[in-house]
C-alpha cells in the first residue's frame, strides 16, 4: 500500500487544484495509508491556511476515517482524539492525538502546562 503526504491529503479534501486533485485520487484509488504526523499537519493546514472551522476539521477528519480507500495509522486512537476534540475544540486536534498517542502506546500520564488538556484522563497538570 502506498503513504500519501500532507499534500497529496490536503488536495483530496480541499479540491481547491483540479489538476491536482484528480492526480491524487487516481494515487489512493487501491489504496493509501496516512500516518499521524500526515493527518496532523493535514489538520492544521485546513485550519491555518484555509480557516475551517472546528466542526469542518471534525468533519473532514470523520470523512478520512470512513474513506474507502485510505487506512488511517491506528485509526482507534484518531477516533479517539476526534472525540475528544469534538467536545472541547479549543484544544486543538494535535493535543488530542498527543494524549491518545501516549495512552495507545502505555505512556500515561502524559505531562503538560495545558490546564484545559490536564482536564482529561490521562493527562497530569505540570
Amino acid at each position: 500500500m502506498h503513504a500519501i503526504d500532507t499534500n497529496v491529503l490536503v488536495r483530496l479534501l480541499a479540491r481547491d487544484d483540479a489538476k491536482q486533485a484528480k492526480t491524487a485520487d487516481a494515487y489512493i484509488s487501491k489504496g493509501a495509508w496516512v500516518s499521524h504526523l500526515v493527518l496532523v499537519e493535514t489538520v492544521w493546514v485546513l485550519d491555518a491556511v484555509y480557516q475551517r472551522s472546528p466542526a469542518q476539521l471534525a468533519a473532514a477528519l470523520e470523512l478520512l476515517l470512513s474513506h474507502e480507500s485510505l487506512v488511517l495509522q491506528d485509526a482507534d486512537v484518531v477516533m479517539a482524539a476526534l472525540t475528544h476534540f469534538k467536545a472541547k475544540p479549543a484544544l486543538g486536534f494535535s493535543d488530542c492525538m498527543v494524549l491518545e498517542i501516549a495512552r495507545k502506546a502505555g505512556h500515561t500520564p502524559l505531562g503538560s502546562f495545558d490546564k484545559s488538556l490536564a482536564k482529561l484522563s490521562g493527562v497530569h497538570k505540570l
